[in-house]
């Protein structure tokens, strides 16, 4: 009998429901989206409720005229580094703190300060941060205490999908990997920096692998949500991880970039990827055993819709790429610093802001947009500058919404100097990535070998080496920029 599998897209803008059967075909996607709640200049919130209400419709959207009870199992893919509070019940006690929330600053020093950087870094993998959950946690803790006391479980995006569906507080190892809480060797709870923190342990949930059910859709949800009582629900994993599975890097050494509303540089490697210049972190894979080491930028497509809005009244995207290709390579020397919502890799640093330097009565419109997509490719260069000290990267695959049209993807391939293989579904790898984990974990694939089922590589991006000798020459202007505005930032953040 023929089988579903249901993968969950929950991202900052939406969530997007993807129906595939068990063979790889993709049969219908549905998106539901929702709002995030920017204020305070570096804050950024979302309501839970809405997350649950956007996967219960695009749920029951992708299977309108089909069998539930062919449905063998739901995943997630899922935006990661949040801080969702619930009590007991699994309700949320205020909005989440997603990733792009920037507030905790203050905690991210105390916990280096406690620890040390290099210490830190070594058990979690990651450099300290005010995007990480546990600093947003301790930001509660300390400014909404009543709150922190109420918290049961600090839950992450596709945490509290699975709470609410399955009754079950868990989260998986490549979420957790995010929290900045997790030991990434051992793959438990780090009780040294939960100490630093002063962060209480049992409000952290179970800890499970990817591919483990969380538990099985309750009655009195079913009806909600559109799926039988019983259907398995399983853990599924965070955005990035998950996406190196979508993008078929899951073999050691495989690299991949994803150009979405963030932009991330990832791979697959089978020891933590530990970078002397903490440029690059690494998170638990989805993929047991594995690790998927990762440079993400902040703001990559969210600073090209923001061109698009600001300058071109919200033209089709389309339209706005055949813009960027009437630019010459350079976009006659305009330079835009990409850090709309401050940066992590490669700046880690939340007082950043974006900018245009070098503007002349000649730049129209077309430059500046071409401009946005160079600075966030120049940005991403200096993230694989950090891998290549370790590793020899001329091919990657290139995933995600943003890198669609073919001068964003050319433009990418000319600034970091990589031929790139593109996938037949460039917006569906966390989608794909998310269905090869449920059918793992129910036991409908073998291994992850069965992505080879979902993707057709059949198209490739060869780098322009006259294009490659224009951005030679303002790569080098485009790092300056950045250090001779760090005075201004540390300013601007004081008024």
């Amino acid at each position: 009998m023929e089988q579903f599998l249901i993968s969950h897209d929950l991202g900052t803008s939406g969530d997007k429901a993807t129906l595939f059967t068990t063979d790889g075909r993709l049969i219908r996607s549905y998106t539901a989206s929702y709002d995030v709640h920017f204020f305070n200049g570096n804050y950024a919130e979302q309501d839970p409720e809405n997350w649950w209400d956007a996967v219960c419709e695009a749920t029951r959207a992708v299977l309108e005229g089909e069998d539930e009870n062919k449905v063998a199992a739901m995943s997630f893919s899922a935006q990661m580094q949040g801080c969702l509070p619930v009590d007991k019940h699994g309700r949320p006690l205020r909005n989440s703190m997603i990733w792009a929330d920037q507030r905790a600053v203050k905690e991210a020093k105390h916990l280096e300060k406690e620890l040390g950087a290099d210490r830190i870094y070594r058990i979690t993998g990651h450099r300290v941060s005010a995007s990480y959950s546990i600093e947003k946690l301790m930001w509660l803790k300390k400014h909404e205490p009543e709150v922190y006391k109420k918290t049961y479980k600090m839950l992450q995006a596709k945490d509290y999908i699975i709470q609410r569906a399955t009754g079950n507080f868990v989260t998986d190892y490549s979420d957790a990997s995010g929290t900045q809480a997790l030991n990434l060797r051992k793959l438990e709870w780090s009780d040294e920096i939960l100490k630093a923190a002063d962060i209480d342990k049992d409000k952290l949930p179970e800890l499970k692998k990817s591919t483990d059910v969380a538990g099985y859709i309750q009655e009195r949800v079913a009806g909600e949500i559109g799926l039988p009582a019983g259907t398995p629900v399983v853990c599924g994993g965070g955005d990035g991880p998950v996406s190196a599975v979508g993008a078929a890097c899951i073999r050691d050494g495989e690299f991949y970039l994803t150009f979405g509303t963030s932009a991330w540089i990832g791979g697959t490697t089978t020891e933590p990827f530990i970078d002397e210049d903490k440029t690059v972190f690494c998170f638990a894979h989805v993929i047991p055993g594995k690790y998927m080491p990762c440079g993400t930028m902040q703001a990559a497509g969210s600073s090209y819709s923001y061109i698009r809005h600001a300058l071109c009244d919200d033209m089709p995207y389309e339209k706005l790429n055949a813009l960027i290709e009437k630019s010459p390579a350079g976009a006659e020397n305009l330079i835009f610093l990409p850090y709309l919502l401050g940066e992590r890799s490669p700046r880690w640093n939340p007082n950043t802001s974006a900018a245009f330097l070098g503007i002349k009565p000649e730049h129209e419109k077309k430059d500046y947009v071409r401009a946005v997509i160079e600075g966030i490719a120049m940005n991403m260069e200096l993230i694989l500058k950090a891998y290549r000290k370790q590793a020899k990267i001329e091919t990657m695959n290139l995933t995600g919404g943003g890198a669609k049209g073919q001068i964003v993807a050319q433009i990418l391939a000319d600034v970091l100097g990589v031929r790139f293989q593109m996938p037949d579904c460039v917006e569906a790898a966390t989608a794909i990535g998310a269905a090869v984990i449920a059918g793992v974990g129910v036991g409908v694939f073998d291994g992850f070998e069965e992505i080879r089922r979902f993707l057709k590589f059949e198209k490739q991006v060869e780098p322009n080496k006259e294009n490659q000798q224009v951005y030679e020459k303002l790569k080098p202007v485009f790092d300056e920029a950045y250090t001779c505005m760090l005075p201004l930032y540390e300013q601007l953040s004081k008024l």
